[in-house]
């Protein structure tokens, strides 16, 4: 067994229970191009080898890659990279890919958006995640867990929680218990300016406990530009669903520039 690295954020899956559920919950048909994310010693890749038209391994820990390479020669594509670097455009070759991984968690909010921005290229993307972070995938309005990434996930995905996983199936035995998480692309997205739209949604959850006038205001928005909204400023982004956040941005795309930060 490799010894893990914390720099990595590494926790290698060592339940083969588990690793079949997930594998199993995939349905593969062996026409699916599947990428895997951070394959570590292969607890995944060995129950996924063989099954599908091809599999494309993504890892960065060199010690790793020698022993992938080690146990299943040609039957994978190794990209020995920085997931985040990667352009899954350039994997994709028929159709779209599938996605699998146990992700470091260190880095779960960066791997999401890498998939939201190639979401052209993916189907789904089934991931290993903190179960509190999976709580949140999922969170309806008004909730506490109901926060950013509940708000972009109900934009570009449909998102299914489908079991939990014990911190006990970990080695090293992390703090926490994590979740298995299905997000299935959504490819017909209505026309919106998404830069907007993602400033706004972080911008007014960043200040979730104000109003919507106010988290605004601090974007830069002035009264004169909100007073031109249709709609009600006074709730909380707590209070708001995706089209909400879709309507508020069309409404504030069409106002005259302001000194808003959308970075």
């Amino acid at each position: 067994m490799l010894p893990p690295k914390k720099s990595l954020g590494q926790h290698f899956l060592r339940d083969e229970n588990i690793a079949r559920n997930i594998v199993d919950s995939l349905e593969l048909r062996p026409a699916d191009f599947l990428v895997e994310i951070g394959p570590g010693q292969g607890a995944l890749t060995k129950h996924l080898v063989g099954r599908t038209a091809g599999l494309t391994v993504i890892e960065v820990d060199e010690r790793a890659i020698h022993l992938l390479r080690d146990s299943f020669g040609d039957a994978i594509t190794i990209v020995h990279a920085d997931v985040r670097t990667v352009s899954l455009g350039e994997i994709a070759r028929s159709g779209r890919l599938r996605v699998v991984g146990n992700i470091p968690y260190n880095i779960t909010s960066e791997i999401l958006f890498w998939l939201f921005d190639a979401r052209e290229h993916v189907g789904d993307a089934t991931l290993m995640v903190q179960l509190e972070v999976a709580q949140r995938f999922v969170a309806k309005k008004e909730t506490k867990a109901y926060g950013i990434l509940s708000i972009y996930l109900q934009l570009y995905a449909e998102t299914e929680l489908l079991f939990r996983v014990s911190r006990n199936s970990f080695f090293p035995r992390p703090d926490v218990d994590s979740a298995i998480v299905r997000l299935r692309f959504n490819h017909d997205l209505p026309q919106f300016d998404e830069h907007l739209f993602r400033a706004i949604v972080r911008g007014t959850f960043g200040k979730r406990r104000k109003t919507l006038r106010n988290g605004l205001r601090f974007m830069g928005f002035t009264d004169d530009q909100l007073d031109g909204c249709t709609l009600d400023l006074s709730r909380r982004p707590e209070n708001l669903v995706v089209e909400d956040f879709l309507e508020l941005t069309r409404q504030l795309k069409k106002l005259p520039e302001s000194n808003q930060k959308t970075e």
